[in-house]
């Protein structure tokens, strides 16, 4: 039965931990109702070391081909943020077939409880989103939509309409809401209501005239 009631499209989020695993994964999903694959290349690489696929240029754009040679479906490919240079990265998915990106993943963060001297988490790293990761966002999607001619998708961060308007001027021609959910389930809905007043208030038709129109100095 068709579940979807509303004008919605699908974005179904794979990652594994071999680039076999990612193109079966993803060829699972031909003759579904999946409308678009978001592959995570944040996962560590199992025969490479365990560096994540998406820290090295060359292992992001193979992951990246050896997808879209099994998928029927377009290819959003989500870039780590933990690396030196993401455009780079970004280059390399694109050369490689992505139809469009997004980003970013969460950053590599660490706490420690001082009582016990232990880490927080039993992996003692672990990813860091939320609002402190906004800026970072904001800059890489900046970058990395002045580098790439495929779609941006933009997140990391972002609780209000005004950070979602923010992120679209930075070059990201959607955006993904995803912490914020944990703190007001409502989230996405204000900030949908905030941006169509905002376009109002502006004399703005379409949300896409924004897009990528901050003026650098």
């Amino acid at each position: 039965p068709n579940l979807v009631t509303k004008d919605t499209r699908i974005i179904a989020n794979i990652a594994g931990s071999t680039i076999e695993e990612c193109a079966e994964l993803a060829e699972k999903l031909n003759g579904t109702a999946v409308d678009m694959i978001e592959l995570n290349i944040s996962c560590p690489n199992v025969k490479q070391g365990g560096a994540a696929f998406g820290t090295d240029c060359n292992v992001a754009g193979a992951v990246t081909k050896a997808v879209k040679d099994v998928t029927e479906k377009p290819l959003m490919v989500k870039l780590s943020p933990n690396v030196t240079s993401i455009v780079d990265i970004a280059k390399s998915v694109e050369a490689n077939g992505a139809d469009a990106v997004s980003l970013i993943n969460t950053l590599l963060g660490m706490r420690i409880d001082i009582k016990t001297r232990r880490p927080i988490l039993k992996n003692n790293v672990g990813g860091l989103s939320g609002p402190a990761v906004f800026p970072v966002a904001v800059r890489m999607v900046w970058q990395v939509a002045n580098a790439v001619k495929i779609p941006v998708m933009g997140m990391g961060g972002i609780a209000t309409w005004e950070d979602a308007i923010e992120m679209m001027m930075a070059g990201a021609g959607a955006v993904q809401v995803g912490a914020a959910i944990f703190a007001d389930p409502y989230a996405p809905v204000k900030i949908a209501e905030g941006m169509q007043k905002f376009c109002e208030d502006n004399g703005i038709n379409n949300i896409s005239e924004i897009v990528g129109t901050v003026n650098p100095w």
